[in-house]
């Protein structure tokens, strides 16, 4: 199969989907690929890098969409790829659809097949969007403790306090990957961290990670209580293909301190705070009610080096999967589709667009 990766163009997006050590391995198995010219420059790869990986070098993108039937790329397409796609594309990638509904129309107008790396399940983990949740829970915390620095217009609070000094408190809402990886991170830190959850597994988790965390059944009294003391909140819920659900309402945030912070990662999947939009990394934050909200949707775009290659060893053996024609009897990237041949086919992610 002709394997097409083209140059992310989403606002200091800086991954690339395969590293040329994975452009190899699908060369090797008698795939032709095709790298955008500059592709991989924001990750630390060159054009030779891929040259000498026995990838094939395109100039723009136009000709990459022109010669390639499976597309790999790490986000969704926006608006300036939308009238490179084509029906015989099989698009592989980060989707969000029930956050993106013109995207989601634009996809079956154009009678293509879309699987999306977060909704390919194996067993009850989804092994492509882990190594980015992990990725964008650590960020979470390390962006919430700069934007708390009183030069960033925040509280002026050290995470881990001090001596005599008060700790400050973290509140992260969810335990998945991106929800534990944030509470792990602040509990290093030595942040007082509360962490709401819903299911005994993923509490007990949270309860281990040190004497300085606590973990609640996720209740609306209990969430409004924790924020009214809360300097960091990290919004991390997660329901596979849905729009995440809002347990944060515009008066409780509100009621949070002033000069605060909320790093939301559901952001991608519509956000589980009633005040988020979305943002990019070129304005990456805004107030509200005195809240300082951070939004980008493609977090882990800022450390492009480590989250291409953690996402490209993950994607292999499913590109080589995708590669081949009887690809459609796997039955993980079977349940990952979202678009085959234009028909909106995956249950979750039809329910929340009908929402929408």
């Amino acid at each position: 199969m002709n394997v097409g990766v083209p140059k992310e163009i989403k606002p200091l997006e800086g991954r690339i989907a395969l590293t040329p050590t994975a452009v190899g391995e699908l060369v090797r198995a008698g795939h032709a690929l095709y790298v955008q010219t500059g592709a991989g420059e924001s990750s630390g790869y060159s054009d030779e890098d891929y040259r000498s990986a026995g990838a094939m070098l395109l100039p723009d993108a136009a000709a990459l969409y022109g010669h390639a039937q499976l597309i790999v790329k790490v986000k969704e397409p926006v608006a300036a790829e939308y009238p490179l796609l084509r029906p015989e594309h099989l698009l592989f990638c980060y989707l969000h659809l029930a956050a993106v509904p013109e995207l989601a129309r634009v996809l079956q107008a154009k009678r293509l097949t879309a699987v999306a790396f977060e909704t390919v399940p194996h067993g009850r983990h989804l092994p492509l969007l882990a190594p980015m949740s992990v990725i964008a829970g650590k960020l979470a915390v390390q962006i919430g403790a700069t934007l708390l620095h009183a030069p960033q217009g925040g509280r002026g609070v050290l995470l881990g306090g001090l001596g005599d000094a008060e700790r400050g408190r973290v509140t992260v809402l969810g335990a998945g990957e991106a929800g534990g990886a944030a509470a792990a991170l602040a509990a290093a830190l030595g942040a007082e961290v509360t962490v709401f959850a819903r299911s005994p597994e993923s509490l007990a988790r949270m309860r281990a990670l040190g004497p300085n965390v606590q973990a609640q059944v996720s209740a609306p009294e209990a969430i409004e209580t924790a924020l009214r003391a809360t300097d960091l909140l990290v919004g991390a819920v997660l329901i596979t293909g849905a729009r995440a659900p809002r347990l944060v309402t515009e008066t409780m945030v509100q009621a949070m301190p002033r000069g605060a912070v909320i790093v939301d990662i559901s952001v991608d999947q519509g956000g589980c705070i009633e005040t988020i939009r979305p943002t990019d990394y070129s304005k990456p934050t805004y107030v509200a009610h005195g809240v300082t909200h951070f939004a980008v949707t493609n977090m882990p775009g800022a450390v492009p080096r480590t989250a291409s290659q953690a996402l490209s060893a993950v994607l292999l053996p499913y590109v080589l999967r995708l590669a081949r024609a009887d690809w459609n009897t796997d039955a993980d990237l079977r349940a990952g589709v979202n678009i085959l041949n234009g028909k909106l086919v995956h249950p979750a992610v039809a329910a929340a667009l009908q929402q929408a």
